[in-house]
């Protein structure tokens, strides 16, 4: 075991059984494998210091791999406490070199020393998932930003904080924000989601979803992908919204649409998937139907007042693993899954390795071009280059082998002149 690089993860006995899930997982991520096969010919990260605070699961471990290839030395750590997959930690550590420090179920202290075990590695990269190793950079470790070349950022949530941080002028590198490339939000967020967070509540709680009522607080890219699947298993879909454009598409999708407080006398399962805060609170809690099942697919678990549960609570209790019955003052009875962390991480594997492959393709991509170009780049969050989005498609389209029209030549000049 002394050859191996610094780690503290679980048991790394399990790296056998974390293998397996891998290749796995890479059997449906081909356009990073393309990548992976270029990486290793042209070695383009090489020497170059990657810090990571991910979902650690099967699809990342194919990131990272991605990244060794590249000639990159790579330090990963969790970016939620419950989603961790403690087989493929030990897989990255014994199999690919990886120093990864990561176990699933740690608690708040372990989880914030493991994101200091990747600062102390004096990252020149940085790969979020929620922006906790950013924020921690910009605030505890502000010696260590000088040497950070750039970073990217996987979620709606991380983009929110480093974007206001780049308002404020305190942004301390460039970061590109892969939540918005086209080839992850259509897919990863829409169909990904909406696969994997019901993936989570069925597997919580074995209960039949036909002819079930959803709320799903919140209709982007995941609310809708989420209502869609919901909808062909055969449940009554309502939506809550504060944007009025998309209260109106769900309106026209034909769910109903209502404020939180009046969806509650509904609710048998609730999701929400905003990025927000205290989106279920007083007035839904107190409209809720006994029974009813709360769970998030947002990044953090901010979006369900949780406080607000074990204040006004006489029980809870803990009917299987990550799912919590609480007993309200009148009887009531809430069920609350994986502690309002993302259902679809932490009772369920999360996202199908096909979306992710594209969502990883982009993110080592834009690694990539952030090494490249870094010297050209401002302190502020930029969009993926069309150049990565459109290219990682197109690879993708290979792999499944769909092919498409291409323009002529006249057409281009069409589309191109109102001299017509």
């Amino acid at each position: 075991m002394s050859d191996l690089p610094l780690y503290e993860i679980k048991d790394i006995n399990l790296a056998d059984q974390g293998l397996a899930r891998i290749m796995w997982a890479d059997r449906d991520m081909p356009v990073l494998a393309s990548i992976r096969e270029r990486f290793e010919r042209e070695r383009p990260l090489e020497g170059v210091r990657i810090g990571a605070c991910m979902h650690v699961t099967t699809e990342t471990a194919n990131l990272m791999r991605a990244l060794v290839a590249s000639g990159a030395k790579v330090t990963l750590c969790a970016s939620n406490p419950l989603s961790t997959q403690d087989d493929t930690a030990a897989s990255l550590v014994r199999d690919f070199g990886i120093d990864v420090h990561a176990i699933a179920g740690e608690d708040a202290d372990t989880y914030n020393k493991h994101i200091e075990a990747v600062v102390a590695t004096d990252p020149q990269i940085i790969m979020d998932d929620g922006a906790d190793l950013d924020t921690a950079l910009h605030t505890r470790f502000t010696d260590k930003l000088a040497g950070v070349i750039g970073g990217t950022e996987e979620t709606t949530t991380g983009v929110v904080r480093l974007a206001a941080m780049a308002a404020e002028g305190t942004l301390g590198y460039p970061v590109f924000n892969i939540n918005d490339a086209n080839t992850k939000h259509c897919f990863d967020n829409h169909y990904g989601t909406g696969q994997s967070t019901l993936d989570g509540i069925v597997r919580a709680t074995n209960r039949l979803l036909c002819g079930r009522t959803i709320v799903i607080s919140g209709y982007g890219y995941c609310g809708s992908g989420l209502a869609l699947r919901a909808k062909g298993m055969g449940m009554d879909v309502i939506i809550c919204e504060v944007d009025p454009l998309k209260a109106l598409e769900a309106h026209m999708e034909g769910y109903r649409v209502m404020p939180a407080a009046e969806a509650a006398r509904f609710a048998d399962v609730w999701v929400t998937v905003t990025g927000d805060c205290k989106v279920v609170d007083a007035p839904a809690f107190e409209n809720m139907k006994d029974g009813a099942i709360l769970c998030n697919s947002g990044h953090f678990d901010s979006e369900i007042n949780i406080d607000w549960l074990e204040g006004h609570s006489t029980s809870k209790v803990e009917l299987k693993p990550l799912v919590e019955e609480y007993t309200l003052e009148d009887g009531r009875k809430i069920v609350l899954l994986a502690q309002g962390r993302l259902v679809n991480l932490a009772c369920a594997e999360g996202h199908p390795a096909s979306v992710m492959d594209m969502s990883f393709a982009n993110q080592a991509l834009a690694a990539e071009y952030l090494y490249k170009h870094a010297s050209e780049l401002e302190n502020k969050v930029y969009d993926v280059p069309a150049e990565i989005d459109d290219g990682v498609a197109r690879v993708k389209l290979e792999t499944l082998g769909v092919e498409i029209d291409t323009l002529t030549e006249e057409q281009i000049a069409y589309m191109n002149s109102w001299k017509f």
